[in-house]
């Protein structure tokens, strides 16, 4: 016997017993073999290769007061994490005090005291707000990790970037769901890291450069600093470079590289870049994941040398 096709909205990810009675589907017909029970009244079809929300969508679907929290609205916020809570595969539901702690398969419960504003939906899935889930973090993340996740919520790039970014919420805002969560777990560590949090950085390991020159007590860098051409016409040139980190008053770039600046495309426009920034009057410090190795990096030896370098009078 041919089984009945499911509607469209229900082959893209999870969904509910619930959302199945309401779009007419049969309970016979979510017992069938071609669909999985990944938990109680949860099913996703066989095979599916549906990642981030549309994965997780029923959980919050089949119950009205759960929401997505912690790691789990941190992926979908594409908050970088440590290894080890990048790699729990248990999802993180949470409900506001004074309701039960969500118990099932594959589930970590939580009780939060969330505020309406606390609570969005992004692409159909009911989670916590950036700036509470970088709150919600400081339960279980380092400093170093915390400012890792906050520069990610808060980056944005101007329309001057080859891509420009919008950030998920304010550094202010941070500073505000602080404020209003002060007996929170982890609040202290929160109120540490946030004044470590920057606009401009991309990655984890930009965020650590940035940290270890800072702790070894060199300048901070500039992030966000854009590189404009010169006009022979006196106009106002055009960006040509966009470092990583910058020390604009003695023209020094700080350049990340990582392992996609392995292959040979990019290593051509790597060697671009530094004839660009070397025509430009600029110096280029070249930063890998070895320099920022170990307890003291190697790269707070590199940029110190050229900072003083540049810094001495020349005899």
């Amino acid at each position: 016997m041919r089984r009945a096709p499911l509607p469209l909205h229900l082959t893209t990810g999870s969904f509910s017993l619930r959302a199945a009675d309401q779009a007419g589907v049969t309970r016979t017909r979510t017992a069938a073999r071609d669909l999985v029970t990944v938990s109680r009244g949860i099913r996703i079809c066989a095979g599916s290769a549906a990642a981030g929300a549309a994965a997780l969508r029923a959980y919050t679907d089949l119950d009205d007061e759960a929401t997505l929290s912690l790691g789990s609205a941190a992926r979908l916020w594409n908050a970088p994490l440590p290894g080890w809570l990048e790699e729990d595969w248990r999802i993180h539901l949470a409900r506001r005090r004074g309701l039960s702690t969500p118990r099932r398969v594959n589930i970590v419960g939580h009780q939060l005291a969330l505020l309406p504003d606390e609570v969005v939906e992004l692409d159909g899935v009911r989670l916590t707000s950036p700036a509470r889930t970088w709150l919600d973090l400081a339960s279980v993340l380092s400093i170093d990790d915390l400012v890792i996740a906050g520069d990610s919520m808060v980056c944005e790039h101007g329309p001057e970037f080859p891509f420009p970014r919008e950030a998920l919420c304010s550094i202010e805002d941070l500073r505000r769901m602080l404020e209003r969560h002060r007996g929170s777990r982890g609040v202290r560590k929160a109120r540490a890291a946030v004044e470590l949090i920057r606009v401009g950085a991309d990655s984890p390991p930009e965020t650590r450069l940035r940290l270890a020159l800072v702790r070894a007590g060199l300048p901070e860098p500039v992030l966000n600093h854009v590189i404009w051409s010169e006009d022979p016409w006196g106009g106002p040139g055009s960006p040509v470079l966009w470092p990583d980190a910058a020390y604009p008053q003695w023209r020094i770039a700080l350049q990340y590289e990582g392992a996609q600046h392995n292959g040979e495309d990019q290593y051509l426009r790597d060697i671009r870049r530094a004839d660009t920034t070397a025509r430009s009057g600029w110096l280029e410090v070249r930063v890998s994941r070895w320099d920022l190795a170990g307890e003291r990096p190697a790269a707070v030896r590199k940029v110190r040398a050229v900072l003083e370098g540049r810094i001495r009078p020349a005899s």
